[in-house]
């Protein structure tokens, strides 16, 4: 019983600090995949595609601040068991976009050509990454 006296105003401090604190379902900008982007939005979103082109979207709360940006896709090698470099492209974007989705174009295809394991990073300008998501490509 004596313990309890002691352990209450504890717990009761608790209790109050953890409903003060602020929690947001999204502070950083999220990257995601789909099958293509159009007017009708996004179709296909999944983590979870057959080889081909992938559209990558990047959702943020507010503008990503970004002109000059590139997609790098990394492919997960089991046998070493660590993510080695496969494809990267470049991208031009206003920098007061939150929403934003990376497509085949000109000068990038955005194609995951074999099966397996991808990291995919939206990388700004000095190459620091913005947003990352994994996919998994099957046949």
């Amino acid at each position: 019983m004596k313990n309890l006296k002691f352990y209450l105003p504890l717990f009761a401090i608790l209790f109050l600090f953890a409903f003060k604190t602020n929690t947001y379902a999204q502070q950083y900008p999220v990257l995601y995949f789909c099958e293509k982007y159009g007017t009708d939005g996004e179709t296909g979103v999944s983590d979870r595609f057959t080889v081909g082109y992938l559209t990558v979207m990047v959702k943020a709360d507010g503008p990503l601040g970004l002109r000059d940006c590139s997609i790098q896709m990394d492919k997960y090698n089991p046998s070493t068991g660590k993510f080695a470099y496969y494809k990267k492209f470049p991208y031009k974007v206003e920098p007061d976009m939150a929403y934003v989705y990376f497509a085949k174009n000109d000068e990038s295809d955005m194609s995951f050509d074999d099966p397996g394991i991808y990291r995919v990073f939206l990388l700004d300008q000095n190459d620091r990454t913005v947003a990352s998501g994994l996919v998994e490509i099957i046949r």
